[in-house]
């Protein structure tokens, strides 16, 4: 009995003591959460100091040739101008808004021009009116303008390879046709908890194309209207497409354009059908070991058909070519270190583009945008806005003058009203003034660069520091990563707030973006590292880019080094805690492409290729979550109609296998948008508890 008594007491005593340690973790975890709402209040001043920010970037809405109007902060609230040929004056509202109701499309693409550049409707009138064409039963029919006297002109079509474009001759003698396989695509269910009508669950199903499916192939096809009858083509069309479409017609009726792109993206083709006997030419020949990424391709035919403006990175940059349409030689427009970005303006004499890199051995930021102005008669080019910063532009409707706001992460922006001819500046507009936030302790950033993995590239990004910066601290440091191959991402305009981390850093970080290699907007080498290798995201270089600027500023801590990013950004999030662990030791993926056999067929074949082999698992984070050792919280939403929201889901069963610790929240009712306050919070909160209440400032 007396044992049994002091086992009771025993047992008692450890009982009490268990829940007084239970007790004094609540407390502490209380009181953590509690120091950190307090901080999160505090940064509270971040979000509102936009309206101290005076006569920032000017976006113009063009009224005519020579005037436009624009809305700026003022420091006594907003202000509205007008811009009438050089003369600048204060206007009401009003005369703004009714601008903007009215306003032209911003961006402007000179295949516009063209009025056989467009894909044609199923039922398309004739250019000379007196036909029009239709598909009737999977098939191409021709009529009288009213649709009456119909006759069929192809008999092949069916249920399951049906004609599905027209596209008729400028003399209306003939109609290019696709003919293209239907295929049931692939569909993922979307389960959406808590409706906003209904208190069941609804249920939603999403046409969703994944790597390795089988897609529909296509025929271009030549039609004789007058004859009645199919001219055939003088080869074979590979069977082996990601897609075949139609292009144009040239404007004397001799010859039509479609364009083939091989799957896997290794070979791209814009090829010439002659409308008498069918005979097919090769116009441009892309290929390439690793991949074509032809979203960054271009075209315009010249409005005499003769040459055919094309785009291409064949010579390792993404430069302008000339296409002799007659011949097929091609000649190079534009040739340097440095990239073509976007087209302005095509005339007979010249052409505006938008390129990036031009003064890169000067040592200025790459990526940089400028506008230059191209001359075809001596190929020089000439920069229309040589100061060092990124050039955001909006030409007038005459393309003969445009607005220049220029910046840099590190310089305020200053708007000029230039010449589209020399680039002389026509008038300062203004100038951004950010003295009341200097004076409230605003850091402003940093452009800082860096050799990456090979020892001689350029790696760039910024580094963004609190208000009221000491570099007698020490500041752990976040990187807000987004490395997606399609394009490159680190902001290169002056943004004193940034949504996604601005707050963080007021929390006590110091937030980094880089672009390391396997992006875009460098050289193709550059790009080609992501080539069936999207694990390395960079990493290489992001890593020694922050051992750069730590190296320089002591103050970086890299002790304990955060990760975060959404969609791509959350995959290479969880990359970094997979495949660098000894770096990267706290991360927060959010609706995180996770495993690329799960994910979109046209955004992850493109880098991964086709068919689907071992490099897909190698660069799987379902795969590869055995591997995690750091602090991981994984986020995603239930109807995310971007990423399929199982790729998060799969991520979490391997973990729980793996007998992983991680942190999820998985939101009802959440797309793949996850920028709101609930979740930047939830975000901001993981990282200060798991990296700043870890340390101890000295």
């Amino acid at each position: 009995m007396k044992r049994r008594f002091l086992f009771l007491l025993v047992l008692a005593l450890g009982m009490a003591a268990a829940e007084c340690v239970c007790a004094q973790a609540r407390t502490q975890s209380r009181a953590k959460a509690q120091e950190f709402n307090e901080a999160y209040a505090a940064t509270e001043f971040a979000v509102r100091f936009g309206p101290k920010l005076y006569y920032g970037a000017v976006r113009p809405v063009w009224t005519d040739a020579e005037s436009f109007v624009f809305q700026t902060n003022e420091p006594f609230g907003e202000g509205w101008y007008k811009v009438s040929g050089t003369v600048k004056e204060p206007v009401a509202r009003d005369v703004y808004d009714e601008a903007v109701k009215a306003r032209r499309s911003r961006y402007y693409d000179p295949s516009d021009e063209s009025q056989y550049a467009h894909k044609r409707e199923v039922k398309e009138p004739s250019p000379d009116s007196l036909l029009v064409a239709f598909i009737r039963d999977n098939n191409v029919w021709v009529g009288d303008r009213e649709g009456a006297n119909a006759f069929p002109l192809t008999y092949d079509g069916t249920d399951g390879d049906a004609y599905s474009e027209i596209r008729w001759s400028p003399d209306s003698r003939k109609i290019a046709a696709l003919r293209k396989q239907v295929l049931k695509e692939r569909q993922i269910i979307l389960r959406e908890s808590r409706p906003a009508d209904q208190i069941q669950p609804a249920y939603r199903y999403l046409d969703y194309a994944k790597p390795g499916d089988v897609l529909p192939q296509a025929v271009p096809v030549l039609l004789d209207v007058a004859a009645k009858k199919t001219i055939p083509l003088s080869r074979p069309v590979p069977m082996d497409q990601y897609f075949l479409e139609l292009g144009q017609w040239s404007p004397d009726s001799g010859w039509f354009t479609f364009e083939y792109n091989q799957r896997g993206h290794q070979c791209y083709q814009l090829c010439a059908v002659d409308a008498v006997d069918g005979k097919v030419r090769v116009l441009a020949d892309e290929r390439s070991d690793t991949f074509i990424y032809y979203y960054d391709l271009w075209r315009y035919m010249m409005p005499d058909g003769k040459h055919i403006l094309w785009i291409s990175e064949r010579d390792d940059w993404r430069h302008l070519y000339s296409i002799d349409t007659e011949t097929g030689r091609m000649t190079q427009l534009t040739k340097g270190s440095w990239n073509v970005r976007e087209i302005h303006r095509v005339t007979d004499a010249y052409i505006l583009l938008n390129v990036n890199g031009l003064h890169a051995a000067e040592g200025e930021d790459p990526y940089n945008k400028h506008v230059v102005l191209l001359d075809l008669k001596t190929l020089k080019i000439k920069d229309l806005t040589p100061e060092n910063a990124n050039h955001q532009v909006s030409f007038g409707p005459a393309f003969d003058r445009f607005v220049d706001s220029y910046s840099r992460p590190d310089l305020p922006v200053t708007a000029v009203l230039r010449s589209a001819t020399d680039g002389k500046v026509l008038m300062d507009i203004q100038k951004e003034d950010i003295s009341d936030v200097l004076k409230e302790g605003f850091t402003v950033p940093e452009v800082f660069c860096a050799k990456g993995r090979d020892g001689k590239t350029d790696i760039w990004g910024t580094i963004y520091r609190p208000f009221h910066f000491d570099p007698s601290k020490t500041y752990p440091v976040v990187e807000y990563i987004y490395a997606g191959p399609h394009d490159s991402h680190v902001d290169k305009d002056f943004m004193p707030y940034v949504p996604r981390f601005t707050r963080l850093e007021e929390l006590g970080f110091i937030v980094v973006c880089i672009d390391g290699m396997g992006t875009d907007n460098r050289s193709k080498e550059f790009q080609d590292v992501a080539w069936r290798n999207l694990k390395d995201a960079g990493f290489p270089d992001r890593i020694l880019w922050m051992k750069a600027a730590t190296a320089k500023y002591p103050y970086m801590d890299l002790s304990k080094v955060g990760i975060y990013g959404y969609s791509a950004g959350g995959q290479n999030t969880l990359s970094a805690l997979l495949f660098h662990p000894e770096f990267y030791k706290v991360g927060v993926a959010l609706c995180g492409c996770h495993d690329n056999r799960m994910d979109k067929i046209w955004w992850n074949e493109q880098w991964m290729g086709w068919p689907i082999g071992p490099w897909y698992s190698e660069s799987s984070n379902v795969d590869n979550a055995y591997r995690l050792e750091g602090d991981l919280f994984i986020i995603n939403g239930e109807i995310d109609d971007n990423v399929d929201p199982a790729s998060s889901l799969q991520v979490v069963s391997e973990l729980v296998r793996s007998n992983k610790h991680f942190e999820q929240l998985y939101l009802p009712g959440h797309t793949h948008n996850l920028g709101g306050e609930y979740v930047t919070r939830r975000v901001f909160e993981f990282f200060y508890r798991k990296i700043k209440d870890c340390r101890q400032d000295p």
